[in-house]
């Protein structure tokens, strides 16, 4: 899993219809102070998160498609599994 920032979205005028009514976000992952950690990648909306949101990532294709409970979709590789509401490292928040 990896944590990271919602920076934008990706609006397109064509789409696969594998990827029609699927939200795609472009995430920058992130170490728990916040700072970034990593280049910039797509990951497939699962929990409905925006720009701006801390958000953990699956970034496995087999797991991320069975999350979004699309198995036959073969091109997902890395899914938004949750919103982070709060990072507490060694007693400080």
């Amino acid at each position: 899993m990896i944590l990271a920032k919602i920076i934008g979205d990706v609006v397109s005028d064509h789409k696969i219809s594998d990827y029609k009514g699927i939200k795609m976000l472009v995430v920058q992952p992130i170490d728990p102070d916040g700072s970034p950690n990593g280049k910039t990648f797509l990951a497939v909306d699962g929990v409905q998160a925006g720009v701006g949101d801390t958000v953990v990532i699956l970034d496995e294709g087999g797991s991320a498609r069975m999350l979004l409970e699309e198995p036959e979709i073969f091109t997902i590789r890395a899914v938004v599994a949750g919103i982070v509401d709060q990072i507490a490292m060694d007693g400080l928040e």
